[in-house]
């Protein structure tokens, strides 16, 4: 949960008070020599509530960072994962008109997608040049511009920054991979909910969007891997 400017100065407030309370010791006169056995006794005494306190202000600068909110781990996550130069996607689907539906997903920087759908085949995209595979044949088709661009941003997370808000959820095990969970709200273009798990390395593990399109309740879910593996390679077809 996002902590608010009056919590921060409670907080920190809080955490300095050792630090306040030990000024008037600080200041009794004559203290005992710091060579004496009494004078390291009392140096140690005095000493450690400021290191108590100097403690307590890390902590509290770790917790006031904005890079630790919710909000900043998830947009991290996605800039994090706009820098990747290959990614494996497997996509789910379900609800709609057209039902449940299942394909996956490979990209190579900086324009390289193949698409493996069962209903159609598997589909390359280059640059702004799509080649379909129809009957055997392939066909060169080119693409809108944009087309590509939701591939990287497929949940409009970093489009909807402004609006969007983000509770932590705890965390969860996604194949076997711990992951940090958050629940993105967002409101534009239509309201929709936006789960995603983020991994150890600090990259999307999965993302599941449910949303409300012309009547229709959807849920996407997208699992992510091979991130980097430059054993992935898309080239076109023959």
């Amino acid at each position: 949960m996002t902590v608010c400017h009056s919590s921060h100065r409670l907080l920190l407030a809080a955490l300095l008070a050792p630090l306040l309370l030990a000024g008037p010791a600080a200041c009794k006169p004559s203290p005992p020599d710091a060579g004496s056995e009494a004078g390291a006794t009392a140096a140690a005494a005095d000493s450690a509530p400021i290191a108590a306190a100097g403690a307590a202000m890390a902590d509290a600068a770790d917790v006031l960072n904005p890079l630790h909110s919710p909000k900043e781990v998830v947009q991290g996550a996605m800039r994090r994962f706009a820098t990747l130069k290959s990614y494996h996607a497997r996509m789910q689907l379900d609800g709609g008109a057209q039902g449940s539906m299942t394909n996956s997903i490979d990209f190579v920087a900086p324009d390289r997608f193949r698409m493996t759908m069962p209903e159609l085949g598997t589909q390359t995209i280059i640059g702004d040049t799509m080649y379909m595979s129809v009957g055997g044949r392939s066909m060169k088709v080119p693409l809108p511009a944009g087309t590509l661009s939701k591939w990287r941003d497929p949940a409009k997370l970093e489009a909807n920054a402004a609006t969007m808000t983000v509770q932590a959820q705890g965390s969860d095990d996604i194949d076997g991979i711990a992951a940090r969970k958050y629940l993105v709200h967002n409101t534009t273009p239509q309201p929709s909910d936006v789960t995603m798990w983020i991994g150890p390395d600090d990259l999307p593990l999965q993302i599941r969007v449910v949303a409300s399109a012309k009547g229709q309740d959807t849920t996407t879910t997208i699992r992510y891997s091979r991130f980097d593996d430059p054993a992935l390679q898309i080239d076109p077809p023959h």
